[in-house]
């Protein structure tokens, strides 16, 4: 959500801290992982509001730590550098894909493609309506499809 490694793990410890301080406002209305995502969702959106004020929007690249050893996260190994290289860069196209989409969209990208929850899932997290949820996830669908056409089709011109 954050698209920048060192602003992710920053979040990945206050998230920790307000966890572990606010454990037992947990209600168990929902599951665990839902109450933890909501508070991670939360602060990744007041982290986004903060850099937004503080003008600090430059995003870096994912470092190779967080990557596989060919830089593709969760892809298997291709059998040449050449394929490894296109992997890598449809990888990066796609994480700036998502993080030019409009926050609302991207929180429900991120924890329907990224995260892979459910709608209901995404629905408690968030607080929104099914059909909220929806219309967001296809719209930020349209966005990136378009994007990362626009970005193919150049490639092959």
């Amino acid at each position: 959500m954050l698209g920048n490694r060192a602003e992710a793990e920053d979040v990945a410890q206050e998230v920790f801290i307000a966890v572990f301080k606010t454990i037992e406002d947990f209600r168990e209305e929902s599951k665990f992982s839902t109450w933890l995502y909501r508070v991670a969702v939360n602060h990744c959106k007041n982290r986004i509001k903060y850099l937004a004020r503080r003008h600090d929007r430059d995003r870096d690249e994912l470092d190779e730590t967080s990557t596989g050893s060919n830089g593709a996260i969760g892809t298997p190994i291709p059998s040449s550098p050449d394929r490894a290289l296109e992997g890598a860069q449809m990888e990066k196209l796609i994480q700036d894909a998502i993080a030019s989409l409009e926050e609302d969209q991207r929180v429900v990208v991120v924890l329907r493609d990224v995260e892979d929850l459910s709608i209901e899932e995404i629905c408690e997290i968030t607080g929104l309506p099914d059909g909220t949820v929806k219309s967001r996830l296809h719209r930020a669908r349209l966005v990136l499809r378009k994007k990362l056409q626009r970005h193919v089709g150049e490639q092959h011109e």
